[in-house]
């Protein structure tokens, strides 16, 4: 309970503190443009490049356990891999953090919640002298209560303990999980509210012809998970060719083009919570969708190489709503009389296009349900996530987050 309490405080300052950040981008941006296209571009370009260098310093100087989603260390702690981070984690997630994710960079404020989850969770174990099984428990359920208060999504976070974080069913873990969530939850939405984090309407039930075009969706977004996965390592493996330069450096020269992006395309930066309410409302056009998305693709990838604090999952979203709009309006024009809405195929993309990344299922199903209340829609993700788990199976394509633990 303390450790729900504690996470739930902490990850509810941490979304509120990211939705200023992304206001003052915006006013920013604004701004900047009265000052005419050079001497706004090159201001606006300084300010991301300074606050991503600030961050990638933060984590070079204080705690360099502090860089990318932190999920991969959680588990390998849990593994027994890796020990504890310090306390002193917290402060270069959190601040770190909001530079980076409120100076453009396609991160999810996911990764920086469960780490904190967890090493708070430690903190508390600590302080009541609990042994290494009570500590563990309790920092699993911590980095359970940091997603849920990320999504405000309780039951999607207590799977995830179970079936990403310690990958078998321990009825210490999920006794722990549920109760630190529930907790987490309570107290995130006193300041948070309780609605979804996305506005969808009302989806109907699909029939069985719908199913099968949910199945080739799902097929789609696997393979599609399986660039995205190979990008981003192949993005950092590339980013490691310029180790001989300061972290700081490499960050900044990131968070330039990124401004330089946020100065034509201002809404397409950040985290992307309101680029996938605009994909799963289906305000988008079928023309401009594939441009949309390879832009947000490239600059998820490119943004993680920044190694400032900053998850994936948000990403990996954004990603799936928009290729699942995408399919559901092409599926729109060629059956004209199967009543195709492309929202529902939005919604499933975004439980699709994550299974098939991080091969979590029964996570991607509820998170993407507890988002946005599209309990209609449960049939077509089981439907959807069973293709796009399957087809990176049959390549032979690691977890996301198992490649980055082995890295």
């Amino acid at each position: 309970m303390a450790a729900g309490v504690v996470t739930g405080l902490v990850g509810a300052a941490f979304r509120l503190s990211l939705d200023r950040a992304d206001q003052v981008r915006d006013l920013l941006v604004a701004w900047a443009q009265q000052w005419g296209t050079a001497a706004g571009l090159v201001l606006v370009a300084a300010a991301c490049a300074t606050g991503t260098a600030i961050a990638a310093w933060m984590v070079r100087r204080f705690s360099p356990y502090a860089a990318g989603s932190g999920i991969p260390r959680v588990e390998s702690v849990l593994r027994g891999e890796l020990p504890a981070a310090p306390v002193s984690l917290v402060a270069v997630k959190f601040v770190g953090g909001v530079l980076a994710i409120g100076s453009g960079l396609a991160l999810g404020r996911e990764g920086p919640s469960v780490q904190m989850g967890a090493s708070l969770s430690h903190l508390v174990a600590v302080a009541f002298r609990r042994n290494w099984p009570d500590c563990r428990a309790l920092m699993a359920a911590g980095a359970g209560a940091g997603l849920a208060t990320a999504f405000n999504a309780p039951m999607a976070t207590a799977i995830f303990v179970l079936e990403e974080l310690v990958r078998r069913f321990e009825p210490r873990m999920a006794i722990a999980g549920l109760g630190a969530s529930a907790t987490a939850i309570a107290v995130a939405r006193l300041f948070l509210g309780s609605a979804p984090d996305f506005e969808v309407g009302t989806l109907a039930f699909a029939g069985p012809r719908e199913i099968a075009l949910f199945l080739v969706l799902g097929a789609l977004a696997g393979f599609v998970a399986v660039l995205y996965n190979r990008t981003l390592l192949g993005t950092l493996t590339l980013a490691n060719r310029f180790d001989r330069w300061p972290a700081e450096v490499r960050a900044g020269l990131i968070g330039a083009a990124v401004g330089v992006l946020a100065w034509f395309l201002p809404d397409l930066v950040g985290g992307g919570q309101q680029v996938a309410q605009r994909a799963l409302a289906g305000d988008a056009t079928l023309a401009f969708l594939p441009l949309v998305f390879l832009l947000r693709f490239g600059l998820a990838c490119v943004s993680y190489a920044a190694l400032t604090p900053g998850g994936l999952f948000m990403p990996m979203l954004v990603l799936g709503a928009q290729l699942g709009l995408f399919f559901g309006l092409l599926c729109q024009l060629a059956f004209t009389g199967l009543g195709v809405q492309p929202a529902a195929f939005a919604v499933v993309g975004l439980a699709a296009f994550f299974t098939g990344a991080v091969r979590a299922p029964a996570t991607g199903i509820v998170l993407a349900i507890e988002m946005t209340a599209s309990f209609t829609m449960l049939l077509p993700m089981v439907a959807a996530c069973f293709t796009a788990m399957l087809v990176p199976t049959l390549l032979g394509d690691s977890p996301i987050y198992d490649a980055l633990r082995k890295r």
